[in-house]
């Protein structure tokens, strides 16, 4: 997964300053955004999907990994990037799980990584970010927006910094390839996150 590089940070800003300019304080110089790193303990990727147009299945994919870049100063500089492992769905039922990681649907052992890579961030609101990026499923990546609710953000009792963040959206997973019994299951995913993650 590609590294996120926060540039321009205060000494930077200094160095580049011509001869003779007045020293910038380091408050009044670009900030650097705050990267938090996905706790996979306390972070959750779930999915629902219809079945035989009757009802749900639900699942989830466990131990999400990533990082969120939160700038407050200028929010479109943030960033959400999430891996997650085909290898890790569950739904509860051993027997649906193995089939769901074999070559008619996840196809695990070819396509192993599920990915989320931020293209453009908004803030739309007080809390909220319109977060607009490549999902990336069996190999074919979708541009598709979310908008994600930052839910918190503060001390945890381990003297660490953590933020907070949930959201959803919808994929055709016929559009990434995944077209078995599209006649019983159903074609729209609807997928539902939600995030901490600790400063570092």
């Amino acid at each position: 997964m590609m590294k996120i590089l926060i540039l321009a940070p205060a000494a930077l800003a200094l160095w580049l300053a011509p001869a003779g300019a007045p020293s910038v304080p380091a408050s009044a110089a670009s900030a650097a955004a705050d990267k938090y790193e996905i706790d996979p303990v306390h972070s959750f990727a779930l999915f629902k999907i219809k079945h035989f147009n009757l009802g749900y299945v639900w699942g989830r994919i466990n131990g999400p990994a990533g990082a969120i870049v939160v700038d407050e100063a200028d929010p479109s500089k943030s960033s959400v990037e999430v891996e997650l492992k085909a290898e890790n769905v569950d739904t509860a039922n051993e027997k649906r799980d193995q089939h769901l990681k074999g070559p008619d649907f996840f196809n695990a052992k070819q396509f192993p990584a599920i990915t989320f890579k931020s293209a453009s961030v908004k803030k739309t609101g007080d809390a909220t970010y319109e977060v607009t990026g490549d999902f990336t499923l069996l190999g074919v990546s979708k541009k598709v927006t979310a908008t994600l609710t930052r839910i918190g953000a503060g001390k945890d009792p381990w003297g660490g910094t953590r933020v907070g963040f949930e959201g959803s959206f919808t994929i055709k997973r016929s559009e990434h390839g995944m077209k078995h019994m599209l006649d019983g299951v159903g074609d729209d995913v609807h997928i539902s996150v939600a995030f901490e993650g600790v400063k570092k």
